[in-house]
Parts: C-alpha cells; sequence; structure tokens
C-alpha cells in the first residue's frame, strides 16, 4: 500500500468513526442534549471536510468538493458553541449566533462566479488552478484568521471557567477544564499541521504534503477514539456552571467600599472558620459556595471576597483544606486504624481517589498511607 492509499483508508476510518460517534450523540437519551448536538454536528462537518482526501475516488460534482473546503469554515465556530454549551448549564442558541456563518458565507459568495455559476470547461480549469487563484488565497486568509479568534476564545472561556469553578465549588471534579483544554489542544496541534500542509502544498514536497495529511487525519481519528474513551470512562466529566456566576474579582472593589470596618471583616472570618470547625460542612461532596453562604449567613458575594481576597484562597482550596485535616486526624487515630484510605477519603468529602492523594500530598507532603504509618 503506497502513502496516499494509506491516507484515503486514514481518511475514511476517521470519517466512519466521527459519524458514527455523531450518530450515538444524535439518539442518545441525555439531558445535555445541545451539547451533543452541537459536538455531533462538529464531528459531521470534520467529516465532511476530512472526505475531500478520499472523496474524488466516489464524486464527480466540482460544486460539492467546494463546499466541503468552504465547510471547513464552520468547525470552529461549532467547537466554539460546543465548549460554552458544555460549561455553562444556561446557555442556549439564539439569533445571534447565526454571526458565527459570516465566514462560511463570504467565501461562498466569492466562489460564486468562478465555480458555483461557470460550467463546463471553465469550471474544471477553475479547479485545476484553484489554490493558485486569488478567491484561495483569500478563503485560508479567512480561515486563518478565523481560527486565531476562536482559539482564543475557547481558551479565555475555560481560563473563566476554572476560575469560577474553584471560587464556587468544592467537589475536587475539574476533569471538564482539563480535558477541554486537552481537546482544544488536540485541535490545534491538528491545525499545525494544516498551516504546514498549505505553505507545502505550493512547493514541490509532495510526499511531505501527503504524510502532512496523513498526520493530521492520524490525530483527528485518536481524538475521536479518545473522546469515547473519556465519555465512558467519566460519566461525571461534565460539571457545568451558571454562565451568571463572576470571579470575585469583578465585584471585590465593590464591596470594599460599602463601610466594611476591618474589624467586621475579621468578625466574619472567625464566624466563617468556627462554623467550618464546629459543623463541618465540607463533609458535603457537593457542597458550593451558595450552600455554604446560607448556612453561615454570609451573603454570598461577601463570603466569596472573604475567602477569594483576604484568606487568598479558591472556595476550593478552602474547603478541600478542611477535608485534609479531618482526614489527618482520622488517619492518625488510634481507634480509626482499621479504616481503609478509601473509606476515610468518602468520610471527609472527597469522591475521587486521585484528587484526595493530589490535594493530601499538596497539604502534607506525603501520601495517606506514609503519613498515617510515620
Amino acid at each position: 500500500m503506497d502513502k496516499l492509499s494509506f491516507l484515503e483508508v486514514i481518511a475514511a476510518i476517521a470519517v466512519f468513526v466521527s459519524l458514527l460517534l455523531a450518530v450515538f450523540l444524535l439518539t442518545v437519551k441525555t439531558e445535555r442534549k445541545l451539547e451533543n448536538r452541537l459536538f455531533a454536528a462538529f464531528l459531521i462537518i470534520s467529516a465532511i471536510d476530512m472526505s475531500g482526501l478520499f472523496m474524488h475516488l466516489f464524486v464527480d460534482s466540482y460544486n460539492l468538493k467546494a463546499f466541503k473546503i468552504s465547510a471547513y469554515l464552520l468547525v470552529m465556530p461549532l467547537f466554539y458553541l460546543y465548549v460554552n454549551a458544555v460549561c455553562y448549564s444556561d446557555f442556549t442558541l439564539k439569533r445571534k449566533h447565526l454571526l458565527h456563518l459570516i465566514p462560511f458565507i463570504v467565501v461562498n459568495l466569492i466562489l460564486v462566479p468562478r465555480l458555483y455559476l461557470a460550467e463546463g470547461a471553465a469550471k474544471e480549469d477553475f479547479f485545476k488552478v484553484m489554490w493558485n487563484s486569488p478567491e484561495m488565497f483569500v478563503y485560508q486568509f479567512i480561515g486563518e484568521l478565523q481560527y486565531f479568534f476562536y482559539i482564543i476564545g475557547i481558551f479565555m472561556i475555560l481560563k473563566k471557567y476554572k476560575k469560577i469553578y474553584l471560587e464556587n465549588y468544592t467537589n475536587p471534579n475539574t476533569l471538564l477544564y482539563k480535558w477541554l483544554s486537552q481537546l482544544t489542544v488536540i485541535l490545534l496541534v491538528i491545525h499545525i499541521c494544516i498551516i504546514l500542509k498549505n505553505i507545502v502544498r505550493y512547493t514541490q514536497h509532495r510526499d511531505l504534503f501527503i504524510w502532512l495529511n496523513i498526520v493530521a487525519g492520524t490525530v483527528f481519528l485518536l481524538a475521536a477514539c479518545w473522546f469515547i474513551l473519556k465519555a465512558l470512562n467519566y460519566p461525571e466529566l461534565f460539571r457545568r456552571i451558571d454562565s451568571t456566576l463572576q470571579p470575585a474579582e469583578d465585584f471585590a472593589e465593590t464591596l470594599e467600599t460599602e463601610n466594611k470596618t476591618d474589624e467586621t471583616k475579621n468578625s466574619q472570618i472567625e464566624q466563617l472558620k468556627k462554623f467550618m470547625v464546629e459543623k463541618e460542612p465540607f463533609l458535603e461532596p457537593s457542597l458550593t459556595i451558595q450552600e455554604l453562604a446560607d448556612q453561615v449567613n454570609i451573603p454570598v458575594r461577601e463570603l466569596s471576597v472573604l475567602i477569594n481576597h483576604h484568606l487568598n484562597q479558591h472556595f476550593f482550596d478552602f474547603v478541600n483544606e478542611y477535608r485534609i485535616k479531618k482526614a489527618m486526624t482520622i488517619l492518625k487515630d488510634p481507634a480509626k486504624k482499621e479504616y481503609t484510605v478509601l473509606e476515610i477519603l468518602y468520610e471527609v468529602g472527597f469522591n475521587s481517589k486521585s484528587s484526595f492523594h493530589t490535594y493530601f500530598k499538596k497539604y502534607t507532603n506525603q501520601t495517606p498511607t506514609a503519613f498515617r504509618n510515620n
């Protein structure tokens, strides 16, 4: 099998896996219909784009091939909307989101005179020199500009998501942030291969051009398989937040100007610490800052500022510190020496062994087992 045939096989497998996963996402019964549909659309458009590597074996329509090329401009908008839908529980599609179609529409309008309206030999001649035409240079420029803005936008969403999550939730699960970041990096790697491929296209290195296509197709195939494994192994992956939540720094300055004396702040901090020790609300694995604010009778925004700015901790770390201290007490308690580490981590509010070990070592520089044996 030569390199070109191998490329066609890789592309065909990637398209098949993507479409299979898309069908599953569209048919599976779940409350997360919007994000499933968006990711299914992302996979379908990506499959259409990748099908160009073997489309010539089955299709002769130049219009369909042109649509395949322009469909690439729908990939990043769909992924951007998908990231929003996964991160924010109240995200919905609105008319304004149709603006994401503008690059796709512009490119297709550019292709109208010399491709869609052309006939016979004129259309065939255009395809022969297409990648050296002004239309394709404009297409590539729009594509790169679009990709740049969307990749920056996605990383900004993820950064804000992580900050808000750490400030408002305690369930030791940042898998969503890590997973979406990893998936975005994979797309970035694929895009780098595409950039290099487009550069090599204008040289005489045809073998390198084919190999770059093989690398991009293989990475995409592996990413699709990886997504399936993640979804199966981590059903709790998608912990979303309310988009109306804001980082504490956005309202800290306003609250600081509301005549809160140092004595009042210190009193609230002492009240909070006493409540944490006596009532142990951290034993609830899914404790949120709103729930703690209700229990301790401090407005949620004031509580957020107290923890994030006056105690210099995220809510996430603040609560987990109490959990670790509780675990340390149990580990050293002779009456509870029969407790396993797994039993202890669940008892103190963690629901993940890896998270418990990570945070225990962060606070003690030891593993739970080593701490118990010392």
